[in-house]
C-alpha cells in the first residue's frame, strides 16, 4: 500500500467516526423521546410509537438506506448520500435506543416520580432530577452496546456512494489486486475506535461509582 493509500484509508476512518457520532448524538434523545412517549400513560400514542419502534427495528439498515436514497425521489424527495446516510443511522439508532431506554423506564419505582410530584415539582423538573439520572445509570451498558453496533453497520453506507473505511478498502483492493493489505488496515481502524467506546463506558461507569460512594 502506498501513502496515498493510507491516507484513503484514513480519510474513510474520519467519514466512518463522523457519521456514527452523527447518528448517536441525534438518534440518543430522539429514542428517549420516543421510550417516554412508550412510558407515559397515554395509549393511543405509545400504541403507535411502539408500531413505529418494531418497523424500524425489524427493517434492515441497508434496506432503509436504499428506501432513503433511491425510493423517495419517486415522490419528489432527493437527498444526498451523506444526508441519506445520517437519516438511516438516526433512524435505527433511535429505535434501538428507545428499548434501551424503555427498558429503564419499565424498571423506575413510579412512587418516587408521584413523591416528587406531591411537593409540587412539575413533570419536566422531576423527569429531569428524579428520572433520567437514574435511567441513564441503569441503560448505559446497553447504549454503549448500540453505539459499538451502530459502528460496525457503517459499512453498508457504501451502497450509495459513502466512502468509509471498508469502501476505501474494497477500492485500493481493487485497484493493487491485493486486498489483503488494505482489510487488515480496516480492521487494525476499525478496532480502536469500537475500544474507544467501550473505555469511555467504563470510565463513566467508575465516575458514577466514585460518586455514589461519595454520597
Amino acid at each position: 500500500m502506498t501513502g496515498g493509500d493510507i491516507l484513503a484509508m484514513l480519510g474513510g476512518a474520519v467519514v466512518t467516526v463522523t457519521l456514527s457520532l452523527v447518528g448517536i448524538l441525534i438518534g440518543l434523545p430522539i429514542g428517549l423521546g420516543l421510550a417516554v412517549l412508550r412510558w407515559a400513560d397515554v395509549p393511543v400514542i405509545a400504541r403507535i410509537v411502539a408500531v413505529y419502534v418494531s418497523i424500524l427495528r425489524a427493517t434492515p439498515l441497508v434496506t432503509l438506506l436504499l428506501l432513503l436514497f433511491f425510493a423517495l425521489p419517486n415522490i419528489g424527495i432527493a437527498i444526498g448520500p451523506i444526508s441519506a446516510a445520517i437519516l438511516a443511522l438516526v433512524m435505527n439508532t433511535a429505535a434501538f435506543n428507545c428499548e434501551v431506554w424503555r427498558a429503564s423506564l419499565m424498571n423506575f419505582p413510579r412512587d418516587q416520580y408521584e413523591a416528587a410530584q406531591s411537593v409540587g415539582m412539575t413533570a419536566a423538573l422531576r423527569f429531569r432530577r428524579i428520572v433520567l439520572p437514574q435511567i441513564a445509570r441503569a441503560s448505559l451498558p446497553g447504549l454503549v452496546n448500540e453505539m459499538s453496533l451502530l459502528i460496525k453497520v457503517t459499512p453498508v453506507l457504501a451502497v450509495v456512494g459513502v466512502v468509509d473505511i471498508t469502501r476505501a478498502a474494497v477500492r485500493i483492493g481493487a485497484e493493487t489486486y491485493d486486498p489483503l493489505p488494505p482489510f487488515l488496515v480496516a480492521v487494525a481502524l476499525y478496532a480502536p475506535i469500537v475500544f474507544a467506546f467501550v473505555s469511555l463506558q467504563r470510565w463513566i461507569e467508575r465516575r458514577q461509582l466514585m460518586a455514589e460512594a461519595a454520597a
